[in-house]
C-alpha cells in the first residue's frame, strides 16, 4: 500500500461532495490458478452473456431449482413514481417468477434423496463440548418432515411467524428447513441477544410461536436461555406457544399450556411429509437488520427469486461441486448463513460443516482442528475473526494441523483489510487460493460484488466485480456515475432475484430508505441505494469504503474511516481499529481511532505517535488521529461490522454528561453481536481525566 494524491477541492463538484480525498492504493494482484481456470464452474464469458440479457440468465439460474408449476413472466418491477397530482412517491414493488410454485424445502432436501444422494451427509455438526453427529440428506428429511407435522399439529400453517431464537445446532437448521416446506415465515434471531431484542421480533412479526432452548454453551459454560425467552414472550397476544430445545439439561421454568419440548412434540411425529408447492412470491423469511438509530428493519425474503439467486450464486462464486465440504462460520441468525450454511448449499447438495461454539474454546486453534477433521474444502468466514486469528498467531499458524483439503477461502461481513487479506491467503491458502471477498447486504439476499475464481484477478481488499446478471455504480449525489477512483454512494441499477420485497409492516421504509434517494432514475425507473461509500479503479475492481455516514470530515476533507483503519491494523501491535469523527471546534471533525491490542508478540505495544505516523506514511497527513484510545474490544454487527457511528456517540454522550448536559439517547443496540462492548468503551471514556483532549 502507498499513498497517493488528494483528490480535488470537495466543494468543486457534487461528485466530489461524497469522495473521500486520502486513497490506499494496492498493486498487488493475483490471477486465478491456472488448473481452476480451466474447470471452473463459471468462465469469464458469462459477464457479457448476463449482460445482454439480464432477465434471461436469471430465467436461467431458476430452472436449476425443482419447480411444480412454471412461471409466465420472469419479471414485474413497478419502480417509485411521483403522483404529479400530489407529489406522492409510490412504493416499488417486484415480482420474480410470477405464476410459478415451488417449495424451498424440497429444494433443498427431498429431491436430493430422490436423486440418489439420500446418504450424502448433509450436515457435520460439532457442539462446542466436542459432541458431534452426521447427518445425511435422508436423515435431515425425515427430522424435517417430524417438524413440519409438529408445527401443523400446533395450529402453524403458511404466513404464520415463527421466530427462532436458537445456537448453532442442527434443531436451527431443521426449524428454518420445516417451516419453509409448511409455508411459515421464519424469523432467526442469535443466540446471545437480549429479551428484548427477541420480543421485539416477537411483536413485530406477531409470531404465533417461539422456537428457543433450554441453555446453550458458550465458552465452555453452559448458559440458560429459557428466563430470557420468557421476559420476551410474557403477555403477547398473538404468541401461542414456546417450543423448547433441550440442549444444556439445565432446570427452568414452565408455563402449562404455553411451553412445550422439542423432544416431546417433534420426535413422535411421523417422518412422512406431503411439501405442498407455494407461489414463487411466498415470504420465506423476515430478517433484522442491526443498528443504533431507531428500531431494526425487519426485511421480507420471498421464496423463488430468493432461492434462485442463493443457489446460483453459491453454485457460481464458490465454484461448489458435488465433493465440497463447505464451512460458513456465521451465527444462523445472520442472514450470511441464511444464504451460505442453510439455502444456498443446501440447494446445490453439498456436505457442510455448522459449529456451535467460539472460536478459542477450548483452545485458539478449534477451527483448525474442525477444518482438518471434516476435510473442509471451502471456509468462509468474517474480517473481524481473521483479524482475531493475526493477533493469536502472529505471522504463522500453529503447526500440526493438516489443512490441505482447503481449496477457496471467502470473507463476508465488510470490507477486508488488505494487509489481513493477504496474511489470510499466506496462512490458512497457503499462498496459492483465492479469496471469494464478497460484498452483499441482509437488504440483497445473496452476493452482489465477488469474484469468480476461476476468471477473476483478485486484489487483496477490493470485493472485485459485480457477478454475472449484477448492475452496480458508484454515483454522486446528482446519481451520475463518478469516474474511475472517485467516491461516491454505491447503487444497484436494475432489479435482482434476491432482492428484499419490503419492510415487514411498514413498506414506506422499505421505500424511503433504499428507493427515495435515486427513484427515476436509469432505465429501470430507479437505484437501490446500499448505504456503502465506494470507489470503482481504473480495472474495474469495486472498494468499499464503508457506510455513507461513517465518512470522517477534516477541515473539509472527507476520509474514509475503512483506509484509516487499514492503515492502523498494519501495525503489529493492533488486531482492530475502529475509526469515528467526532466533533472538533477547528476541524469540524476530528478523527478518533479506538484500537484493540494484538497481544501476538511481547514488544507489540500500542503507541499513539507511531499508528499516527503510520496514517500519515499511508495515506496523508490528514489522516493522523487526532485521538488514540486502546480498548478491549469494538461494538459490531452480528455480521462483524464495527459501529463506527456508536463510537463517536459514546464521546459525545461522555461530553454531555460532563458539561452536565442530558446525552442524546444512543438508540437500539440490542441488536449488537457484543453490547456488553459498549458498555466497556463508556467505561473507558469515563475514566478518562477531565483535560483528555478527546473531552474537550
Amino acid at each position: 500500500m502507498s499513498p497517493s494524491e488528494t483528490a480535488t477541492d470537495p466543494a468543486s463538484d457534487t461528485a466530489s461532495a461524497l469522495a473521500p480525498e486520502a486513497r490506499l492504493t494496492e498493486d498487488r494482484s493475483y490471477a486465478p490458478p491456472t488448473a481452476l481456470a480451466g474447470t471452473a464452474n463459471v468462465g469469464p464469458g458469462e459477464y457479457e452473456r448476463a449482460a445482454a440479457d439480464p432477465v434471461g440468465f436469471w430465467e436461467e439460474a431458476a430452472h436449476r431449482l425443482a419447480w411444480r408449476t412454471p412461471w409466465h413472466t420472469a419479471l414485474d418491477w413497478q419502480p417509485p413514481r411521483e403522483d404529479p397530482a400530489t407529489g406522492e412517491l409510490s412504493v416499488p414493488t417486484v415480482r420474480w417468477f410470477e405464476g410459478g410454485t415451488l417449495n424451498v424445502a424440497e429444494n433443498c432436501v427431498d429431491r436430493h434423496v430422490r436423486e440418489g444422494r439420500a446418504e450424502k451427509v448433509a450436515l457435520f455438526v460439532e457442539g462446542e463440548r466436542g459432541d458431534r453427529e452426521a447427518v445425511t440428506y435422508a436423515e435431515l428429511q425425515q427430522r424435517v418432515c417430524r417438524t413440519a407435522n409438529a408445527l401443523t399439529d400446533l395450529g402453524i400453517g403458511p404466513g404464520d411467524r415463527v421466530v427462532v431464537y436458537l445456537p448453532v445446532i442442527v434443531e436451527t437448521v431443521v426449524i428454518a428447513l420445516a417451516c419453509a416446506r409448511i409455508g411459515a415465515v421464519h424469523s432467526l434471531v442469535f443466540g446471545g441477544f437480549s429479551a428484548e431484542a427477541v420480543r421485539f421480533r416477537l411483536q413485530d412479526t406477531g409470531a404465533k410461536l417461539l422456537v428457543t432452548s433450554d441453555g446453550q454453551f458458550r465458552r465452555g459454560t453452559a448458559v440458560e436461555v429459557k428466563s430470557a425467552a420468557d421476559a420476551a414472550a410474557a403477555n403477547l397476544p398473538d404468541l401461542e406457544h414456546v417450543l423448547v430445545v433441550r440442549r444444556t439439561g439445565q432446570d427452568v421454568e414452565w408455563t402449562d399450556g404455553r411451553d412445550l419440548w422439542w423432544h416431546e412434540v417433534v420426535d413422535p411425529a411421523s417422518p412422512e411429509h406431503e411439501a405442498p408447492a407455494f407461489d414463487a412470491e411466498h415470504p420465506l423469511f423476515i430478517i433484522y437488520t442491526s443498528g443504533t438509530t431507531g428500531k431494526p428493519k425487519g426485511l421480507v425474503h420471498t421464496s423463488g427469486g430468493y432461492l434462485a439467486h442463493a443457489s446460483w450464486a453459491h453454485w457460481a462464486h464458490f465454484d461448489a461441486t458435488e465433493d465440497d465440504v463447505h464451512w460458513c462460520t456465521a451465527d444462523l441468525a445472520w442472514v450470511t448463513a441464511h444464504t451460505y450454511e442453510i439455502y444456498g448449499p443446501l440447494a446445490n447438495g453439498l456436505t457442510q460443516v455448522i459449529y456451535e461454539g467460539t472460536p478459542d474454546t477450548p483452545h485458539r486453534e478449534r477451527h483448525l482442528e474442525i477444518i482438518e477433521r471434516y476435510g473442509v474444502t471451502c471456509y468462509y468466514t468474517a474480517p473481524t475473526l481473521i483479524r482475531t486469528f493475526m493477533s493469536w498467531f502472529g505471522q504463522e499458524l500453529p503447526g500440526g494441523h493438516d489443512l490441505s483439503s482447503l481449496r477457496l477461502l471467502g470473507t463476508v461481513g465488510e470490507s477486508i483489510n488488505p494487509e489481513a487479506w493477504v496474511w489470510f491467503r499466506r496462512t490458512f491458502g497457503r499462498g496459492e487460493l483465492p479469496i471469494v471477498d464478497t460484498w452483499w447486504q441482509s437488504e440483497t439476499g445473496a452476493a452482489m460484488v465477488a469474484p469468480l475464481p476461476g476468471a477473476t484477478t483478485l486484489k487483496p481488499g477490493s470485493a472485485t466485480r459485480a457477478l454475472p446478471g449484477i448492475d452496480v455504480a458508484v454515483v454522486d449525489e446528482a446519481g451520475e456515475e463518478v469516474e474511475p477512483g472517485r467516491a461516491g454512494a454505491l447503487v444497484v441499477r436494475r432489479p435482482w432475484p434476491g432482492m428484499a420485497r419490503t419492510v415487514w409492516g411498514d413498506p414506506e421504509r422499505y421505500r424511503d430508505s433504499y428507493w427515495r434517494a435515486h427513484a427515476g432514475r436509469g432505465e429501470h425507473g430507479g437505484y437501490y441505494l446500499a448505504g456503502d461509500s465506494a470507489t470503482i479503479d481504473t480495472d474495474g475492481c469495486l472498494w468499499v469504503l464503508g457506510r455513507l455516514d461513517d465518512v470522517v470530515n477534516v477541515s473539509g476533507h472527507r476520509l474514509s474511516t475503512i483506509e484509516i483503519e487499514s492503515s492502523l491494523v498494519a501495525d503489529p501491535a493492533v488486531a482492530e481499529a475502529g475509526v469515528a469523527g467526532v466533533s472538533d471546534p477547528v476541524t469540524g471533525q476530528a478523527v478518533a481511532a479506538f484500537v484493540t491490542p494484538s497481544g501476538c508478540a511481547d514488544d507489540a505495544v500500542i503507541d499513539p505517535d507511531r499508528l499516527r505516523a503510520l496514517a500519515r506514511r499511508e495515506i496523508g497527513p490528514i489522516a493522523k488521529p487526532r485521538h488514540v484510545l486502546e480498548v478491549g474490544d469494538l461494538p459490531k454487527t452480528r455480521s462483524g461490522k464495527i459501529m463506527r457511528r456508536l463510537l463517536a456517540d459514546l464521546v459525545h454522550a461522555e461530553r454531555d454528561r460532563r458539561a452536565g448536559r442530558t446525552p442524546v439517547p444512543l438508540g437500539d443496540v440490542t441488536s449488537l453481536q457484543n453490547p456488553e462492548a459498549v458498555d466497556t468503551v463508556a467505561r473507558i471514556l469515563a475514566d478518562l481525566p477531565e483535560d483528555h483532549p478527546i473531552l474537550t
